[in-house]
């Protein structure tokens, strides 16, 4: 990856175009081109609005933007404080994002019922578990990954370990949701996620250290893309991090807890506390985050399946704010597009499965084709199946449910079961029916 252009610095273009500013200021210039939340190495290349260098529309949108600043309790490995910059875009995004989150994401009704909830909360949870793994290099396939996650089985090699931590971890953050956050809560999570991962199981759970040379690297080209702060000054950082994670909406210098948990991953990433795993606690620290401040739905969010996209976009979003004077807008401006992203996965999800059932309710009624096939009883438990899933069914239930006999109701059940609609079981000493996960597909509906 090539490293971006550094902006020029505000004071420098102040003092170079001192005799300007006035005419510029009369400009009204935004802190966005066209919605957009440009970074200088880009705009250096695009045309400015006439009777304008280059250099005095990038003042112009500086001006702007300061006028906007805020600066934040964290600082840059010089001491200089990050600020953001609450633009137009920034804030309607931000809305969406809180709302969706919040839970006013529409279908979310369908959702109502604990069992389907549950099925939604770890499809997404193995999702991002599986993709932020790969992110950082786990090679193991999708589908190999969901076998291992649903059956259970140990993990097998490398990259399914390094899956099988991140969905571990993932489901812990549930319990560490209520808590502060402490650097000690902060090594735990990454214990969780690294175990057996690492070349040296001792680096789990501790700090880098001053002997230990760490470095983000395009391992393509070589290029070095970011030296964190030395070791000494890690855990002051992580305390300071700490607090401002732990930070009451309430206070005087509020920060949308939106933007609080983006940032929470983004000083992570900046940071580099941990010899590796760095950017699996990041994104694990953005959950917990948005968890403790009410964002329930944020659990059925994957964020790494959209960042494993465009992973060079998630990297330069962190360029932009470290060559533009710690400006966290870029790395903000970046999330609340893959959030929005995420969210509309979800959505797309819901509508697919709601869809999904009405098909699969269509194909059960009288005089389908498949509607033929069965008799009205096993069409009968088949729609209280779709709308219950996982539910339970015994050949006595069938029984009295429909009165009719024994041999009739063990028929039906076991037609459902050679049909590959149903699966059966012993549950103690009585033989159980339950419909298969994948039912609606099985239905002939498209997943």
């Amino acid at each position: 990856m090539k490293l971006p252009v550094p902006a020029l610095r505000l004071g420098h273009l102040v003092q170079q175009h001192h005799g300007r500013i006035g005419h510029i200021v009369g400009l009204r210039l935004g802190a966005e081109v066209k919605r957009r939340y440009e970074h200088w190495d880009h705009l250096r290349h695009l045309t400015p609005p006439d009777g304008l260098h280059i250099e005095e529309w990038w003042l112009g949108i500086k001006l702007a933007r300061n006028a906007l600043k805020k600066e934040l309790p964290l600082h840059d490995k010089t001491g200089i404080p990050f600020s953001i910059a609450l633009s137009d875009s920034i804030q309607r995004r931000l809305f969406l994002v809180a709302r969706d989150a919040a839970g006013a994401l529409q279908g979310t009704d369908a959702m109502s019922s604990g069992t389907v909830r549950e099925r939604y909360l770890i499809r997404s949870l193995m999702e991002e578990a599986m993709t932020s793994s790969q992110l950082e290099g786990a090679s193991t396939t999708t589908p190999i990954a969901k076998d291992m996650l649903r059956s259970g089985r140990p993990p097998r090699d490398h990259g399914e370990r390094m899956i099988a931590n991140n969905y571990a971890a993932m489901r812990e953050l549930m319990r560490w949701r209520d808590q502060p956050l402490t650097p000690t809560t902060i090594f735990e999570i990454h214990r969780l996620l690294t175990d057996g991962t690492l070349d040296n199981a001792d680096d789990a759970g501790r700090f880098r250290t001053e002997h230990e040379d760490i470095a983000v690297l395009d391992h393509a080209t070589g290029t070095v893309l970011h030296v964190p702060p030395p070791a000494a000054e890690l855990p002051a950082r992580l305390q300071a991090l700490c607090d401002f994670a732990n930070q009451g909406d309430d206070g005087e210098h509020f920060v949308h807890p939106v933007i609080r948990a983006i940032l929470i991953h983004f000083m992570i990433g900046y940071d580099h506390p941990f010899v590796d795993g760095n950017g699996r606690t990041a994104r694990a620290l953005f959950y917990w985050s948005m968890l403790r401040a009410g964002f329930w739905m944020t659990e059925y969010f994957s964020i790494s399946s959209i960042l494993r996209k465009a992973p060079s976009q998630y990297v330069r979003a962190y360029l932009h704010t470290e060559s533009d004077e710690g400006d966290t807008t870029y790395f903000v401006d970046h999330q609340l597009d893959v959030l929005l992203k995420a969210i509309e996965g979800v959505r797309a999800y819901i509508a697919r499965k709601q869809r999904a059932q009405r098909d699969a309710e269509t194909l059960l009624k009288p005089g389908s084709k498949l509607a033929r096939q069965l008799n009205h009883r096993q069409r009968a438990l088949l729609l209280n199946a779709l709308k219950h899933p996982e539910k339970t069914f015994t050949i006595a239930m069938h029984r009295q449910a429909h009165d009719i006999v024994y041999q009739t109701a063990r028929a039906d059940l076991l037609g459902l079961v050679k049909a590959k609609l149903m699966r059966q079981h012993k549950q103690g000493k009585a033989h159980v029916f339950v419909a298969r996960p994948d039912l609606s597909e099985k239905l002939d509906v498209a997943p």
